[in-house]
């Protein structure tokens, strides 16, 4: 089991210690240093005030914040949670990923999914109700651009004619965002983990997903996805799934470690590689200091 954590830009308006080079730094470092395998970004880069100021949340562009956090650390992996795929053009993605995992010797994780931001989509002038027809056609792009020198593809909008870009990654793993049949099997035909959104009823609601809560919720999903990897002609082991244990986190009063332990137990026997743990977002001195508690209570006695 490895554990990550979501950048904890998780309130509007933001705490201005998190959008600083030097808080950024001793946030990641602290991870790294407390245990922790993989660091996330999310990405708004034209949220609407109405969704801001309803929950919402800001964000620092992923693929910038990420490069910056290469930089800084030297193990943890980098994972944008989750670059809303249809936003962008694919073939810049697929430069951009291939970029940062270039100048951090391996480390960049692409999770992707299609989102739910109506306002979003309008803002970027892209066509939500095509959103899915856009990832499915960026994932074929993003393989192709990374594999293939004089790469051609004729998409939504662009006509790619003998594209080569370089430099090639040997391979960036790909993580697919989503509780949907849908996501699962674009999963097991294109992907190299799940990503699913842990969501009550009225996140459900609002997110436009379905409810997953809890692993009695979780485990007829994996059923179906390793079904499918299996018709693919997969391996389902060699496929990541990244969950939480739905516990009281670390930065709340009602944490208790030894319940952390037993859940990770069940995830792992589950099948379930990834833990995300949630950071509050309060101070950058509380978060750091529940980084250290759950890497000291919960990751090393875990091993």
């Amino acid at each position: 089991m490895k554990h990550w954590t979501t950048y904890p830009l998780v309130t509007h308006p933001y705490n201005p210690e998190f959008v600083t080079g030097e808080g950024l730094a001793r946030f990641v470092q602290a991870a790294e240093a407390a245990g922790f395998s993989g660091v996330a970004f999310t990405d708004h880069p034209a949220p609407s005030h109405k969704w801001l100021t309803a929950g919402g949340h800001d964000a620092l562009d992923p693929f910038a914040a990420l490069s910056y956090v290469a930089g800084v650390t030297r193990t943890i992996r980098l994972i944008p949670n989750i670059v809303v795929l249809p936003y962008r053009n694919p073939f810049v993605v697929a430069k951009a990923a291939a970029t940062v995992d270039a100048l951090s010797g391996g480390r960049f994780v692409l999770s992707v999914a299609a989102g739910y931001l109506r306002s979003e989509y309008r803002a970027l002038g892209v066509d939500f109700e095509r959103r899915n027809e856009l990832f499915d056609e960026a994932l074929e792009v993003l393989r192709g651009a990374w594999t293939t020198d004089q790469f051609s593809y004729e998409g939504t909008g662009f006509t790619a004619a003998a594209v080569t870009a370089n430099p090639k990654p040997a391979h960036i793993p790909i993580w697919i965002g989503g509780n949907s049949p849908l996501t699962r099997r674009r999963v097991a035909r294109y992907g190299d983990g799940w990503n699913p959104f842990p969501a009550s009823p009225a996140l459900a609601k609002t997110a436009r997903t379905r409810v997953l809560e809890t692993l009695d919720d979780l485990a007829p999903m994996l059923d179906h996805l390793r079904r499918h990897v299996e018709e693919e002609g997969r391996d389902p082991d060699g496929i990541d799934v990244a969950f939480t244990t739905g516990r009281p986190g670390p930065g709340e009063a009602r944490f208790a470690a030894q319940d952390h332990l037993d859940a990770l137990e069940a995830m792992a026997a589950l099948g379930v590689t990834w833990n995300s743990v949630g950071i509050p977002g309060d101070s950058l001195d509380h978060a750091v200091e529940v980084l250290e508690r759950y890497g000291a209570e919960v990751i090393a006695p875990f091993g």
